[in-house]
């Protein structure tokens, strides 16, 4: 159930400047930021452009999480290409519309973390492949160097890849370590992690358990990296296993307080807001979901992603997938993520939107 919203379409429909760069808004009062994906609820650019302003009323930021430009970076950091064109306009447009950017690169497809995302023809999918590493280690310094980030995410749902491939964990691990150095180097300030997803780790998912009992949490692929990991960070979506909201244990996401003392953060999550296919969530599911998060970690988190805003038009989202060529079982994959938003899709807001505001603004 892992997946990556089409971030992708701030970047084919080519977002323009839109005048003087001015200084992001000052975060809320409370010592967590809170953020969304900018996935318009359609992928045009009205959407987009209207989607950045409606956040800007809910959010303190966006999280960008790009796939790795592999050809554009493989040989250097320095140079000139689309890529980064499209990535500077993002931050422009985040930026003119008073929100930070908090980024998180990604090698894996965001929809299946099993395999690499967009590699070139002949390119071997692993992280020993001298090739993947510079790009990736490239890509990450060209960001630290560009925006100097708050925070910077090395890979998305990292575990859900490590339980495929065991035999690269240490590849990626070594990786990780090689490219936290060199953001350090670039920007001492920013704070540097990878993401788990929870679910996951907690061996929630009797098909992605690997014969691993409930609640036995793999705590070893956290640790494994520090202590180079500045922010624990979690994914979360726990209408899969956990049918209403309520049925979330009191303690899913308090055993993090007890097996770590750095700070924390959800990089993404969300809970349906009606049935889609073999999952089930009602507008209450979803405020009860926010409270769990926030009454169990939410005086540790350092930020907080609500994946979406408004529920994505999955029809429009389809067609615009498979004129890409995207695989059907990717786009039913992301199906199951579309009504997860705090508005629907066309701006009505759920009870939910009226908790998460609430405590943001505390």
């Amino acid at each position: 159930m892992n997946k990556r919203l089409l971030i992708s379409w701030l970047i084919l429909l080519a977002v323009p400047f839109f005048g003087t760069v001015t200084p992001a808004a000052a975060q809320s009062d409370t010592t967590t930021q809170y953020g969304f994906y900018p996935s318009p609820p359609e992928p045009t650019i009205d959407s987009i452009l209207q989607h950045f302003a409606d956040i800007s009323d809910h959010a303190d930021f966006v999280l960008s999480q790009p796939n790795i430009p592999w050809e554009d970076f493989v040989n250097g950091v320095d140079m000139d290409t689309q890529t980064r064109t499209d990535t500077r306009n993002l931050v422009q447009l985040a930026r003119v519309n008073g929100l930070s950017v908090i980024f998180v690169i990604d090698p894996l497809n965001g929809l299946n973390r099993r395999e690499f995302s967009g590699l070139p023809t002949g390119w071997a999918a692993n992280f020993g492949n001298p090739d993947v590493r510079a790009a990736f280690t490239n890509f990450a310094v060209w960001i630290a160097r560009e925006f100097q980030p708050d925070y910077l995410g090395l890979a998305s749902e990292i575990n859900s890849y490590m339980d495929a491939y065991p035999d690269d964990a240490a590849n990626y691990l070594s990786l990780y370590n090689e490219t936290y150095a060199a953001v350090k180097a670039e920007s001492p300030d920013t704070q540097v992690f990878v993401t788990f997803q929870w679910e996951d780790l907690n061996n929630l998912w009797q098909f992605a358990a690997e014969g691993r009992a409930a609640f036995d949490i793999n705590w070893e692929q956290i640790e494994m990296f520090e202590p180079n990991l500045d922010v624990w960070a979690i994914s979360t979506y726990p209408y899969v296993p956990f049918p209403s909201g309520t049925d979330i244990p009191d303690d899913l996401y308090s055993a993090l307080l007890e097996r770590t003392d750095k700070p924390l953060a959800v990089s993404e999550g969300g809970y349906t807001a009606r049935a889609i296919g073999p999952v089930s969530g009602t507008p209450e599911d979803q405020a009860a979901f926010l409270n769990a998060v926030h009454d169990q970690v939410g005086s540790r988190l350092v930020f907080w992603v609500y994946t979406l805003l408004n529920d994505i038009d999955m029809d429009a989202y389809a067609e615009s997938m498979q004129a890409q060529s995207t695989s059907e079982t990717d786009i039913n994959t992301l199906s199951i993520f579309q009504a997860i938003g705090l508005r629907e899709v066309d701006g009505t807001p759920r009870p939910a939107l009226g908790v998460w505001d609430n405590f943001r603004q505390k």
